[in-house]
């Protein structure tokens, strides 16, 4: 009865405190920020905290969670314009390079979620790799609306490109990271959209 409240919404402490860790962890890593610091600057209690997240674990998923709802949420944006496969990928590719464009960005914060929980059981790590599929196989099914044969490799292949271009776009010059990522794209799309024939046969 008494979390009737915050079953249908919410409640602004654990709001406060799911922004608070967002913004720390993603600009200063996970295991260097304490519970004590996200208590501090959510401004509530530490009984509060462990009301609404049972542990620092527990407020490290949340933050993914929240995190990959923002990158479902610009894939359904731009799957929701019903372009062709390849404008969407096309659109998909520029929503990536804006976010590399952004201030404050700091690479990919499943990437570096993953390196600080290695431990492939962990929660945590589980997470990332649950979201890095969901990833990989809406591209997948994206580049299989324009040939089917080969759709899986070059999946694989815009994700690495994309996790290159996340990486590489807080160490050097976001513009030139981004130019040769989407020039890297447009070089996938032309040739995962060729129908090669095939070789003919000896008489």
């Amino acid at each position: 009865m008494v979390r009737s409240e915050s079953a249908s919404r919410p409640s602004e402490a654990r709001t406060r405190l799911l922004k608070t860790a967002s913004q720390v962890f993603y600009a200063e890593g996970i295991h260097s920020v304490g519970v004590d610091r996200i208590v501090a600057e959510a401004q509530v209690t530490r009984a509060t905290f462990y009301r609404h997240f049972p542990s620092k674990e527990t407020l490290v998923v949340a933050y993914l969670t929240e995190v990959d709802r923002a990158v479902r949420s610009q894939v359904d944006a731009a799957v929701a314009a019903k372009l062709p496969a390849a404008d969407t990928i096309r659109a998909l590719s520029a929503s990536i390079a804006e976010n590399i464009q952004s201030p404050g960005f700091r690479g990919c914060a499943f990437l570096n979620a993953v390196a600080e929980y290695p431990d492939p059981d962990h929660p945590v790590h589980v997470a990332v790799l649950e979201h890095r599929q969901w990833f990989l196989d809406t591209v997948m099914e994206l580049l299989g609306r324009i040939r089917e044969q080969s759709a899986e490799r070059a999946a694989h292949h815009f994700v690495m490109m994309r996790d290159g271009a996340m990486a590489a776009g807080c160490l050097f010059d976001p513009v030139l990271v981004c130019e040769t990522f989407l020039t890297g794209v447009e070089r996938l799309l032309e040739v995962h959209s060729t129908r090669f024939s095939a070789k003919p046969t000896d008489a």
